[in-house]
């Protein structure tokens, strides 16, 4: 088989460049080691920033988006029994965030390369990579007892943290940056009218909690646990009672409870892996960086990813021109650092940390005074939420 530009992993990230690149008369194959199915049952976060959303209009695929998305200007911050907003309108010169499920961005973006008959190869194994660091690289996978090998001129490992792509680079070659939390965020998904129009972040001596939604039938709630703890340690009640102990009383009165849907603990990290490029292999999002979701930057920092790799692959194919793809890592990573620091920043300020000192826990009430207290604070908190300009 022979294509432009071999796409590994068939996530959101994968799904848009293919998509856009298409669209544009740039030929592409995505493989995905899951099948359809399972990736569409991945739940992950729902904030898309403004230019993500851009993008998926770009991409011919913001149609149900713009229609069942919704649009926030602002979100809360509950903190010693009260609650303050930030009006990221207000903050931002006059944008937001659509809060919009990633299960079903990722459900439009299927149908859209279904609509275009665009190749996603579902189920391969074994995937391999060949001849990177030169100029006619390929991938090789086995699909059932077939082996098939796809040559191209360049390789997207969009494969998330744990696929073969940032992998195949030589270890002499990559640096990583990495932060492990001593804390996860236990989430549950449930068919409830949502406790608040707008995200609730609440800061509390007993952990973190975050209110979030889906649309006005669905909600998504989090709660900070130890590491240690497991799934099945939470019934459905233990965690509804823990999450109305950690918000203001008004609101915990207002709790709409109900079975959960999904639930599950993800722990918290930041990671970073430079360079994102190694000779015809580029990274993108997961597969080069991972942020605590506190910022809501994680998949629309792999948006950023697509844009400039999308336009990189533009100028190479339409004009010549490799720029583009010359200075993309450099590009990204400066914009994924921002990312860290934002994502680290709302992280250490929200959580409550094990073995803290009294001092740290007075910095953290000093950092929320002085948010409040300065409309310059919140237009950085507010820029960064709705995203930087790629």
């Amino acid at each position: 088989m022979k294509t432009q530009v071999c796409i590994i992993g068939g996530g959101p990230s994968g799904l848009l460049l293919s998509q856009l690149l298409h669209l544009q008369g740039i030929d592409n194959v995505v493989l995905e080691r899951q099948s359809r199915d399972y990736v569409l049952g991945r739940i992950r976060a729902g904030v898309l920033e403004h230019g993500f959303a851009e993008l998926m209009r770009e991409a011919r695929c913001g149609e149900r988006m713009d229609r069942e998305g919704e649009i926030h200007e602002g979100f809360f911050i509950a903190h010693d029994g009260r609650m303050d907003r930030v009006d990221l309108h207000r903050y931002s010169g006059g944008s937001s965030v659509v809060v919009y499920g990633q299960t079903e961005l990722t459900r439009d973006l299927y149908e859209a390369r279904d609509r275009m008959q665009g190749t996603v190869v579902h189920d391969v194994q074994d995937v391999q990579l060949h001849d990177i660091a030169g100029t006619s690289p390929s991938v090789s996978y086995r699909k059932g007892d077939e082996r098939v090998r796809v040559e191209c001129d360049f390789v997207i490992g969009a494969d998330g943290f744990h696929g073969v792509s940032r992998k195949s680079i030589p270890a002499g070659v990559l640096s990583e940056y990495e932060k492990v939390y001593p804390f996860g965020w236990l989430g549950v998904l449930s068919r409830t009218k949502p406790v608040s129009p707008e995200l609730i972040y609440a800061r509390h001596e007993r952990g973190f909690a975050l209110c979030s939604l889906r649309s006005q039938v669905l909600s998504r709630y989090y709660i900070q646990v130890p590491l240690s703890d497991k799934v099945e340690d939470w019934s459905d009640a233990d965690f509804w009672a823990e999450l109305r102990r950690r918000v203001p009383s008004d609101v915990a009165a207002r709790l709409v409870t109900g079975a959960s849907i999904e639930k599950s603990i993800a722990p918290l990290r930041s990671f970073v892996a430079e360079p994102m490029r190694y000779g015809s292999l580029f990274l993108a999002g997961d597969a080069a960086h991972i942020v605590p979701p506190t910022g809501a930057r994680g998949l629309n920092s792999a948006a950023s990813d697509i844009h400039y790799l999308y336009h990189a692959m533009l100028s190479h194919y339409r004009d010549g021109d490799d720029s583009g793809l010359d200075g993309y890592s450099a590009k990204a990573l400066a914009r994924v650092w921002k990312a860290q620091r934002f994502s680290w920043w709302m992280t250490t300020m929200l959580h409550t940390f094990p073995d803290s000192l009294a001092y740290d826990r007075k910095l953290q009430d000093t950092d929320l005074a002085y948010l409040f207290s300065s409309e310059a604070a919140m237009r950085s908190l507010a820029e960064n939420y709705v995203g930087l300009p790629f």
